[in-house]
């Protein structure tokens, strides 16, 4: 006897929310959500007071395993440069998916064009995030200034994410070593290989 409980209508509404969205768009209408979340809409308006509620709830509950995707674990004993790329090389693992559509969240606030949208606030909040530990891996690398950095960091990822997801390039062998460069330029330069002479580098990149 399975004895494993079904997702509930709100489960059924964010987990259909998440695919569409994603794949189709935030245009997406109601009557398309509902059908694919086999959920009426008067349930959906007893759950959500709207479209964009549900938008926003969505991209809410998908925070922490997107980042899981992308970040290294918080006990990750890589130094800085290791960690920062870890998420330069997972964006080029997941891009290669045929359904990659880019960064989820980048997606909605071009899409949107309205940071009042609760789903674009949702979405900065999560974009932030990135940026955030970008800077933090900056400071503890040593680089020269860690708050540019970390916005060139941003850039990147957000540029090639919307690159791959239009399907207009790919990312292998690309996201990475731009970002190396970027790393390289700020002082977060690897430290001294086996049996090589000394190298310029700022003593806290030696340490990280």
């Amino acid at each position: 006897m399975d004895t494993q409980a079904k997702p509930s209508p709100r489960d059924r509404l964010l987990d259909a929310a998440t695919e569409l969205f994603y794949r189709e768009g935030v245009g997406t209408g109601i009557d398309a959500l509902c059908k694919a979340a086999g959920v009426s809409k008067r349930s959906m308006y007893q759950l959500f007071d709207s479209k964009d509620e549900v938008m926003a709830a969505a991209l809410e509950r998908r925070a922490p395993g997107y980042a899981s995707l992308l970040l290294p674990a918080a006990d990750d004993p890589r130094p800085p440069r290791a960690r920062v790329l870890h998420v330069f090389e997972r964006l080029e693992e997941l891009s290669r998916a045929e359904d990659y559509r880019g960064c989820p969240y980048l997606a909605v606030q071009v899409e949107l064009k309205d940071g009042t949208h609760p789903a674009s606030a949702v979405a900065a909040r999560v974009k932030q995030a990135l940026t955030d530990f970008f800077r933090a891996e900056a400071e503890r690398g040593g680089a020269a200034d860690p708050a540019l950095l970390a916005r060139q960091l941003t850039l990147v990822f957000d540029g090639a994410s919307a690159r791959a997801g239009a399907a207009g390039e790919s990312l292998a062998g690309l996201a990475v070593p731009t970002a190396a460069l970027l790393l390289d330029a700020a002082g977060m330069r690897r430290a001294p290989a086996a049996g090589r002479g000394p190298q310029t580098v700022p003593p806290e990149v030696t340490r990280g």
